[in-house]
């Protein structure tokens, strides 16, 4: 199974980057495929490729805030989450995840 993410919060430093790297620890440990990209105060930094995207099976959203670029996941199977779930047990971000695509 392809994950990909997006992290984003309304100030775009520290939270934007601890969930990313929480989902990518999480990710490794379920082993799962993930890739990450953060829309923070640098900017769009690992931005989605047009293949990632047409390869994932499950575009999660963790993020506090409107995401910029949404509709490049028009169409794509999508999940939201706080980024305070994903800071309190990414895990198990990632497997409701899975189990929404599995349903």
């Amino acid at each position: 199974m392809k994950l990909i993410a997006i992290t984003s919060c309304p100030t775009g430093i520290a939270h934007t980057y601890m969930a990313a790297d929480a989902l990518q620890k999480a990710a490794a440990a379920l082993g799962l495929r993930l890739k990450v990209e953060t829309q923070g105060a640098m900017g769009i930094e690992n931005i989605l490729t047009a293949r990632d995207i047409a390869q994932a099976d499950l575009v999660l959203i963790a993020s506090d805030t409107d995401i910029e670029q949404k509709e490049r996941f028009l169409g794509c199977p999508q999940r939201v989450v706080s980024l305070e779930a994903v800071l309190l047990d990414a895990s198990a971000v990632l497997k409701a995840a899975i189990a929404h695509v599995a349903a």
